[in-house]
């Protein structure tokens, strides 16, 4: 199963360092991993991420599914998470040139 490449934008409340610490270490853990559920056999392959301390917004891209993402992060992090924008996108790399957003 193939999926898409996405540019996802993510509004969390980041108010201190471990705040920040924890949501880069969950999506640290997510960074470049297969995670194989039993029921879908879904992929996620997160490719990189930014967190925005002071606006409160992190951004992920990767292929992978952004609703299973978002539900990660909340399960790990135990924070809410609001996705904001969903884009899809080209991987870096890809037809010559760097990833670009639509």
């Amino acid at each position: 199963m193939v999926l898409q490449y996405y540019y996802m934008t993510l509004r969390m409340s980041i108010d201190c360092n471990g705040c920040y610490r924890r949501i880069r270490g969950a999506l640290l853990q997510m960074r470049g991993s297969l995670s194989l559920p039993q029921p879908e056999r879904s992929v996620t392959e997160l490719e990189g991420h930014q967190i925005d301390k002071r606006q409160g917004r992190v951004l992920v891209f990767g292929a992978f599914s952004p609703q299973d993402v978002a539900i990660k992060i909340r399960k790990r992090t135990n924070r809410r998470v609001e996705i904001l924008d969903v884009a899809e996108g080209s991987p870096p790399g890809q037809d010559g040139g760097p990833g670009h957003m639509p």
